[in-house]
């Protein structure tokens, strides 16, 4: 899993390093890792002067990642900084923005993207409240340089030379609120930036993240060619989240060790058409029919749990940003050269008869590099009638994306 760059330092992908099991196999958690033997002056205020190839084996900055950190990497680092001195530091060399920076999802997310060594510049734009944001993380004593862009007029400037793009931007979701019902809020929304994605930074990855995804996508892939730059290998659905809930849900009713769990999550983003494939969980671990079908039912509705906890005041906003970042994180870590890159999203995608369609691929510099087809091998008769009973719902949503793409100016009437 080592990245091609001798100085690279990546945050948010952790595995066991057995060689006897497949990387296939292996969660990519959000979390801490040093893969350069060269010297590392400070990151994130944690001054770690050298590493040797240190894991930790937990998520993003918990309790046990920092006491790994401090009682593992740390007294390496300073002992091998004896016998060297003067070696470089990680380099930072690529541009995020964030379309929605200002939002319920863009501030926290904002955050954790700048906290990645490997950013070199993080672009924040919303239509309003964004420079206080920007003022505000620019503090944070990481590499990235952030700079603010306010309004359409300032749009365009946000994006160029932008190597990923991510847009939470859109009303959220609230009480009582289908994902079906923000459609005609968001798609316009969604529209509009990525016509600017499309004139300004057509190559870069896009990762849409405003709900509904399952019609949002399909709407961002119209635009695009549209305007004849559409690449299906860069444009992506974030469905990380339905994978990190799975994850975390499986490990506490099975009481596993939550950095070894990985639950491919297929389908779409919304209510049936999240399929959590739980016979392929790893490490294997057997279900009742019972825990197969509470556990499916949770993560289906996971987003409608937080809403109602949240009892009006927003939705999922805080582990949408930390499910985000992972999955920004895991494509800086592909267009840095890292071979051994694999997240649940969704696609453009031939898996099925439909269009679109989320599951496990595997990422590297030019996108999407291989579907991993397996995952859809040996279903039981629960996922197969589950697959089944999705796909007309995800079929319509899909094409209601493409039906709005086409609609003069963007413009949606509904019925």
């Amino acid at each position: 899993m080592a990245a091609t760059s001798a100085n690279n330092l990546s945050i948010g992908s952790t595995m066991s390093f057995d060689p006897k099991v497949s990387p296939l196999s292996q969660p990519k958690a959000f979390g801490m890792r040093f893969n350069s033997k060269n010297c590392l002056k400070c990151f994130s205020g944690l001054k770690a002067v050298a590493s040797a190839s240190c894991e930790l084996e937990s998520s993003f900055l918990g309790k046990k990642s920092i006491r790994a950190l401090r009682d593992s990497c740390i007294p390496k680092a300073e002992q091998q900084n004896e016998n060297s001195s003067n070696n470089p530091q990680p380099e930072a060399s690529y541009k995020v923005a964030i379309l929605g920076a200002a939002g319920g999802i863009g501030q926290p997310l904002s955050l954790l993207i700048k906290m990645s060594p490997l950013v070199s510049a993080l672009h924040l734009y919303d239509i309003a409240n964004v420079k206080g944001v920007a003022a505000d993380i620019s503090h944070c004593n990481t590499p990235s340089q952030v700079l603010d862009f306010t309004g359409a007029s300032e749009l365009a400037d946000s994006l160029k030379d932008v190597d990923v793009v991510v847009i939470p931007a859109g009303v959220p979701r609230k009480p009582g609120m289908t994902r079906d019902d923000l459609f005609n809020i968001n798609a316009s929304i969604v529209r509009t930036l990525i016509e600017a994605v499309a004139d300004n930074c057509p190559d870069a990855f896009v990762h849409i993240i405003s709900n509904p995804v399952n019609s949002t996508v399909p709407i961002a892939a119209e635009v695009l060619k549209q305007k004849g730059v559409y690449n299906p290998k860069k444009l992506f659905g974030v469905t990380t989240l339905d994978v990190v809930r799975a994850n975390t849900f499986v490990a506490e009713k099975k009481n596993l060790k939550l950095i070894d769990v990985n639950v491919p999550v297929v389908g779409g983003h919304a209510g049936i058409t999240i399929l959590p494939l739980l016979s392929k969980t790893k490490p294997w671990v057997s279900f009742t029919d019972e825990e197969v079908q509470e556990l499916t039912v949770r993560i289906q509705n996971a987003g409608t749990e937080v809403v109602e906890a949240k009892a009006g005041a927003g939705s999922a906003t805080l582990s949408m940003a930390y499910a985000a970042a992972r999955f920004v994180e895991s494509s800086l870590r592909a267009l840095d050269g890292d071979g051994d890159v694999y997240e649940c999203c969704y696609i453009q995608s031939e898996l099925t008869e439909l269009p679109f369609f989320a599951s496990r691929v595997k990422l590297g510099r030019k996108g999407v590099e291989e579907v991993i087809s397996s995952d859809l091998h040996g279903l039981t008769a629960y996922e197969l009638t589950a697959l089944e009973a999705l796909k007309p719902e995800l079929e319509a949503s899909i094409e209601k994306g493409i039906m709005f793409a086409h609609k003069a100016n963007g413009v949606w009437i509904r019925v």
